[in-house]
């Protein structure tokens, strides 16, 4: 069995025409799926700062200030080397940088507020008062986001949607900064277990229907949302591919689309690639396609190659007559 026969089997993304042509059948797949609906022009706001979309996709730098996180744990664990990372990162051309003190892997133990807010909040500070490049914190506990923001910074990237902590929508609100509501189910712990889908993509979309209502009768403008559908979190390397795929039944609900495949592991189980370090190429492939269907933002570890990536994708993308 070839290699590319080994892969189709395991994961059946059908890209070949019936002449066996993978490029005219990726093409193909891609105008059909982006011609089931054409993504809204939005703008998205935080603090001072507006986007619009479509548009050039935005990089957003990850920066994890964690002893365990899958990729990078421990790397920047300290105050100094994490700003020298994201000073790296905005260099760059990271148009956002997203500081996390939990890790959120599969399986990860749960950080105390207090412990979370420790590890980040004299980065915000520090960084908040070196550079006016929005940062956004990765937290699912309405205090360590409160101190974020009070600290300066401008986004809530919440895996759980604004659900995990009632008062996260609040905090949200009340600080008219920017949120990014992601798909998952269950939490970290369990989510692998919730995996289940009759239609996985109508399913998302249903949730981000029922968030965007939320927060809309909480008083939370929509122009201050971002929505993720959660690659890696509550799904298998299969589902991982399908939403990919599926982007442009998400767009049109107004609201810009993150991405987040960086380094997961669905990428290193199609290239075989064990260590999240090894798979820099696939993860650029991944983002080239989440481009070309539709994704505006990009939530990166290695942000000089994907905004070039980004920036040819979208360039193409937008020659589409």
């Amino acid at each position: 069995m070839t290699r590319y026969a080994e892969l189709s089997a395991r994961f059946p993304v059908n890209f070949l025409t019936d002449s066996g042509d993978f490029v005219a059948g990726f093409i193909e797949q891609a105008q059909t799926l982006s011609d089931m609906t054409s993504q809204k022009t939005c703008v998205f706001r935080c603090g001072s700062r507006e986007w619009r979309f479509p548009g050039r996709p935005l990089i957003m730098g990850v920066l994890n200030l964690t002893p365990d996180s899958f990729s990078d744990g421990g790397r920047f664990a300290t105050p100094a080397k994490a700003l020298q990372q994201a000073h790296a990162m905005i260099a760059a051309g990271a148009d956002i940088i997203d500081l996390g003190g939990e890790s959120t892997r599969p399986g990860a133990e749960t950080v105390p507020s207090a412990e979370e807010i420790r590890r980040v909040l004299p980065v915000v500070r520090a960084l908040a008062g070196e550079t006016a490049i929005p940062i956004s914190i990765d937290t699912r506990k309405a205090p360590v986001a409160a101190a974020a923001l009070a600290a300066g910074a401008s986004i809530v990237n919440d895996i759980s949607g604004l659900h995990c902590d009632p008062e996260m929508i609040e905090v949200v609100r009340d600080s008219q900064a920017g949120a990014v509501l992601m798909h998952m189910r269950g939490t970290p712990q369990n989510m692998q277990q919730f995996t289940a889908y009759h239609d996985l993509t109508g399913e998302i979309r249903d949730y981000f229907l029922a968030i965007m209502e939320r927060t809309r009768q909480a008083g939370i403008a929509g122009e201050r949302l971002i929505l993720d559908p959660g690659i890696g979190f509550s799904k298998t390397a299969e589902q991982n591919l399908q939403i990919i795929a599926e982007l442009p039944r998400l767009a049109d609900l107004g609201r810009p689309l993150l991405l987040g495949p960086s380094r997961k592991s669905f990428i290193g189980k199609l290239l075989d690639l064990p260590d999240p370090a090894d798979r820099g190429s696939g993860t650029l492939g991944a983002l080239a396609v989440a481009v070309w269907q539709g994704a505006g933002i990009l939530r990166v570890h290695e942000v000089q190659a994907a905004r070039e990536a980004a920036i040819v994708a979208a360039a193409i993308r937008d020659s589409r007559p």
